[in-house]
């Protein structure tokens, strides 16, 4: 399937979703829903698994089991065009620090062969508020500067399915403000959005549900955020007295 083939947004369903690592099980039999146009949100304690299921997702690592699909097909049904359709922020930010702010957008932009690289790499330094800081190393940005540069590399081949691990890490109020206001624009244009956070109180303002997750299993879905730390508390509470 070609990449003009899969040019549109789409959901992805997962089903009895398992990843074992030797004796140790970080997913079982995980089965959710994300529709294209919503932001979910992946809660959880270290450990509960929400990182491995974001990088079975983005195709970098195989399941033990079960099956992931992305607008009704596999992955080995779409072949290399989906990769191209997926954007993934990790705790990893994958950029590199000898290199300045834009030559580290140019580099990402023409590996995946975004058109007019120099156009969209000049507004992704603007959204990211590091227009004056083009020309400078990474290596000496603050956290805070390299997370909202990620972003921005993440984002520019204009990707169908965002996975995002702790995206709100090391931002200050107004970046994590402007970064709610970022996710939106993409739910409204109809992406897949999963977001993975310890941060309750900035979720709440932007997930439209929530997924728990503890010690690889799914335990409460969240139709309704409000009030989302409370609920994410009494969720871990009960599976704790369930198991």
């Amino acid at each position: 399937m070609s990449a003009d083939a899969f040019d549109r947004s789409f959901d992805v369903s997962i089903r009895d979703l398992t990843r074992n690592y030797g004796r140790r099980r970080a997913l079982a039999r995980v089965s959710m829903e994300c529709r294209a146009g919503e932001i979910v949100g992946l809660l959880g304690p270290n450990g509960a698994g929400k990182s491995t299921l974001l990088s079975i997702l983005s195709t970098l690592t195989a399941p033990t089991s079960g099956e992931v699909r992305y607008g009704g097909r596999t992955a080995a049904e779409i072949g290399s065009a989906l990769r191209s359709r997926i954007g993934v922020l990790s705790h990893d930010l994958h950029l590199y620090p000898e290199l300045t702010a834009h030559e580290n957008l140019m580099f990402f932009g023409r590996l995946y062969g975004v058109p007019d690289t120099a156009g969209r790499v000049k507004l992704g330094l603007e959204r990211a508020g590091l227009a004056d800081r083009a020309n400078d190393l990474v290596q000496a940005f603050s956290r805070g500067m390299r997370q909202r540069l990620a972003l921005e590399r993440t984002l520019l081949h204009a990707p169908h399915l965002l996975l995002l691990d702790e995206p709100f890490t090391g931002l200050d109020d107004a970046s994590t403000v402007g970064l709610i206001a970022r996710l939106r624009e993409e739910r409204a244009a109809g992406r897949t959005v999963l977001v993975a956070t310890h941060d309750l109180d900035t979720a709440e303002a932007v997930l439209d549900r929530a997924i728990v997750l503890r010690d690889g299993r799914l335990v409460a879905t969240e139709t309704d955020v409000s009030g989302l730390r409370r609920r994410y508390q009494d969720r871990l509470r009960s599976a704790v007295t369930a198991s």
